[in-house]
């Protein structure tokens, strides 16, 4: 029989998804980039859309680190050095020199003891937060975060999980309460920078608020917060989050492939943990690392970031969000204003924020529509992403595409 027993039943569950609007269809395949040029930033070419140039507002490159040329260079040197690939796991004989300069750089840009490198900002929360929590710990974990947050909280076995209501700290509050004599530690999860409105975490409440309640609990309360959509957008240097609020999680994740523009995922934190999760963490021990070269291109990343070069993309970056956001108000649409480089466009209709993804990409503008049920009906949007190998006339362009809309209303700014 095989397979021929289960895929009916899988093709049935992939209609249920198309009847949800959940599916995915096929991915868009980009085969080429155009370099900026003519006032304009770089362009993408897509696998069977001819030779149209489509401006990309749905990338987390928010520095367009990818391009850059020091970027590049830095990962093509050590290609050649180093191969293609690390060969093996790392504690096999896949650490190269380039993976621990890089442990070592992410530390210090973060002021932790230790960082230590996993495949992906994904696989570094699987790989964390289980091995933080057992059967005497409790996790309370934010009703928005991220899926990664989700998952690896399932495949733990805590004593109780609860979620407490979005960045509601008096909810928040109410959970530890509850909690008091029922786990001996608690682990409390949030992302920094909540990567479908925008809007980030009060890390600075939310951490003192732990700190009033950690002696009722025999081991305390381990805060961690997966800032991978701030690190390198946020902050006035970049540092995301924890700069942006002036505070200071117990553990922090962040991510090489989105501000960084490269690959791959880490966590900063005290060196006693990091030791302990090289030996326990089975998305680490078990996985083959990112490459040398990527280590490399990252590190090269990471130094551009913090330097006077790294300034002005954060003030580039700013600037470009508030001329979108600035625009989209005037045109009487209704947005998620903030300093984060997201910017929500509330649609509020699902069939209505389909159609505007579809006009947007007829346009040459790619843009993610985020839709009921993957949000609550109600809350549908475009999500923008703005980085800053944009130029004021791709704004400009989009803003003015969006002027020709036909199903256009108007609307009212809300800042969140």
């Amino acid at each position: 029989m095989g397979l021929s027993g289960i895929e009916p039943i899988l093709q049935d569950k992939l209609a249920e998804l198309e009847r949800q609007g959940t599916g995915k269809g096929d991915e868009l395949v980009v085969s080429g980039i155009k370099a900026a040029g003519n006032g304009f930033g770089p362009r993408c070419y897509l696998a069977g859309q001819g030779g149209v140039e489509f401006l990309r507002m749905n990338s987390n490159s928010y520095l367009g680190l990818g391009l850059h040329p020091a970027v590049i260079a830095a990962e093509e040197e050590a290609v050649r050095d180093f191969g293609a690939g690390p060969g093996a796991v790392r504690f096999i004989s896949g650490t190269h020199a380039a993976h621990l300069e890089l442990e070592a750089r992410l530390a210090r840009f973060h002021n932790r003891a230790a960082a230590m490198l996993f495949s992906s900002a994904y696989a570094t929360v699987m790989g964390v937060l289980p091995q933080l929590i057992d059967a005497d710990t409790a996790v309370v974990s934010d009703s928005l975060n991220h899926n990664c947050i989700i998952n690896a909280i399932r495949l733990a076995w805590p004593v109780a999980k609860v979620v407490y209501g979005h960045n509601d700290l008096v909810d928040l509050e109410s959970r530890l309460r509850e909690l008091v004599g029922r786990a001996k530690r608690l682990v409390v999860v949030c992302d920094g920078v909540f990567s479908m409105r925008g809007d980030h975490a009060p890390l600075d409440q939310l951490v003192a608020l732990c700190r009033r309640y950690e002696e009722r609990f025999v081991q305390g309360i381990i805060t961690v917060v997966d800032d991978s959509h701030g690190v390198g957008a946020f902050g006035a240097t970049g540092r995301g989050t924890e700069e942006e609020t002036g505070a200071r999680a117990d553990i922090l994740v962040g991510t090489l492939g989105k501000a960084f523009g490269v690959n791959g995922g880490y966590v900063a934190t005290s060196a006693i943990l990091v030791r302990f999760l090289r030996e326990t963490a089975p998305f680490y021990v078990y996985s083959n690392p990112i490459t040398p070269a990527e280590a490399v291109a990252a590190q090269r990343a990471v130094e551009i970031l913090d330097s006077a070069a790294g300034r002005e993309l954060l003030a580039r970056l700013r600037s470009l969000t508030r001329r979108l956001e600035a625009g989209l108000v005037e045109l009487g649409f209704e947005i998620i204003a903030g300093p984060h480089p997201i910017v929500p466009l509330l649609v509020r209709d699902t069939a209505r924020t389909a159609r505007l993804v579809a006009h947007l990409f007829s346009h040459g503008i790619l843009a993610t529509g985020i839709k009921f049920p993957v949000v609550p009906r109600g809350e549908e949007e475009i999500r923008f992403q703005v980085n800053a190998s944009h130029t004021e006339a791709d704004i400009d362009l989009l803003l003015g595409v969006l002027a020709a809309w036909p199903d256009r209303t108007t609307g009212a700014a809300r800042g969140d």
